[in-house]
């Protein structure tokens, strides 16, 4: 039987929006994206400046993403490898503490390293061997409580909580509190553990412009911003109505769909600067962490310790910041850089450019490894998807668009019965 030429409008050109997309080609249908930005990825995108690659805002990809696995060609995107590990400022001193399971250069430096103790160290080791042995349904079925809770009932000093695991995730949940939920802890530490932390050459935009190329009978319209959504049509900004058999809203319906305000999503932001300078302090791929409670600083990365497609003359240095505070633009720059001198030991910085990204990530509670299509379903032909329908990340983004765009065709296959 021929099949029928459904109109499926999907709203934003992120990855849920991709992912989505791509689930529909392979079944034979072909959406049509309407993209606000000039291009497309959403919070997963790259710009190629004065020479340099600057991610919007310091990512990286976990290859142990089931999802990720799935759906993205690693060997195309040339991905570069972070070592398993950081290095801490702290008091004056830089330390180094890694996985010497996984990397045996981090081995010495990380027994003798000036952070946590000993029983620390093998309670990191016995905390990965846990989660390992748990998959991610147990691990989201677990008892919820914050991430400082749960490694206080692990029995991690406060050093360690304070030196390591503050600074390190509180640049992953882009809070400075470990208030998230222990289940997104417990996922991402068991993510760090079967695999590693890496960027395509290109930057994290190319994962973006991977999705993108994969689709082939897909429209995808930029700068094409939607002002409504109603059972069956869509409304553009620029008055335009569209007929919709069904709609797939792949960004945060908030603004989109009336009387909705009750399921609005609050959002975690960040700052992120990106400096040169002459040569770097951490000559290996490995996360700076600032463990000063007082410091406005929460991470670095010389982004050029890994190899990259388009790279200045310079060192290309990044610095993310968490926290909450009432410094304005030219403050907060001036702060940063006072930072690196006194606490990194890094002096000489040129600014190059910074980002403020207010939608960086969802805050969420009660978070569930996946959703069912009817938890996605927001009315008969109008459906959801996005990281904040789960848990913020690239995992959560792509299990949404797939199950919404499966949704749809199960809707579709219907109609022929």
């Amino acid at each position: 039987m021929e099949k029928v030429a459904y109109k499926i409008n999907i709203i934003g050109a992120g990855v849920s929006g991709l992912i989505a997309a791509q689930v529909l080609e392979n079944e034979g249908y072909s959406a049509t994206i309407y993209e606000a930005t000039d291009r497309a990825g959403g919070r997963v995108k790259t710009d190629l400046f004065n020479g340099y690659q600057l991610d919007h805002g310091f990512q990286v990809l976990l290859d142990a993403y089931p999802m990720a696995k799935k759906y993205l060609d690693f060997k195309a995107l040339h991905l570069q490898k972070f070592l398993p590990g950081a290095v801490i400022f702290k008091n004056g001193d830089q330390n180094t503490l890694g996985d010497p399971l996984r990397a045996v250069s981090l081995l010495f430096p990380t027994l003798f390293a000036n952070i946590g103790n000993f029983s620390d160290k093998l309670k990191i080791l016995k905390l990965d061997r846990e989660l390992k042995g748990m998959s991610l349904e147990q691990l989201f079925a677990s008892e919820e409580k914050s991430t400082l809770e749960f490694l206080k009932e692990k029995g991690f000093s406060d050093d360690i909580i304070t030196s390591f695991f503050k600074p390190f995730f509180s640049g992953i949940f882009l809070e400075p509190h470990l208030g998230t939920s222990s289940r997104m802890f417990q996922f991402i530490y068991k993510m760090f553990g079967e695999g590693l932390a890496v960027l395509p050459k290109a930057g994290i935009g190319a994962i973006a412009e991977q999705l993108v190329s994969k689709l082939k009978n897909t429209n995808i319209n930029y700068s094409s911003s939607v002002l409504q959504v109603l059972e069956g049509k869509l409304i553009l900004k620029d008055g335009r109505e569209l007929q919709s058999d069904f709609t797939l809203i792949a960004t945060d319906p908030s603004n989109l769909v009336p009387n909705i305000t009750e399921r609005s999503t609050h959002w975690k932001s960040c700052h992120t600067f990106y400096f040169t300078t002459p040569k770097r302090n951490i000559k290996r791929p490995l996360i700076g962490l600032v463990a000063d409670q007082n410091a406005i600083i929460n991470n670095i990365f010389f982004h050029t310790s890994l190899d990259s497609e388009k790279r200045g003359e310079d060192e290309l240095l990044s610095v993310t910041v968490v926290k909450e505070h009432r410094l304005n633009e030219t403050e907060l720059t001036k702060r940063v850089m006072e930072e690196l001198r006194t606490l990194c030991g890094i002096h000489e910085t040129t600014f190059l450019k910074s980002y403020h990204i207010k939608e960086a990530l969802p805050q969420l509670s009660n978070l569930p490894y996946t959703v069912t299509p009817e938890q996605l379903r927001w009315s008969p032909t109008i459906y959801v998807a996005g990281d904040q329908q789960l848990y913020g990340s690239l995992n959560a983004a792509m299990i949404t668009g797939e199950i919404a765009a499966k949704a749809i065709l199960k809707e579709i296959n219907a109609k022929y019965l």
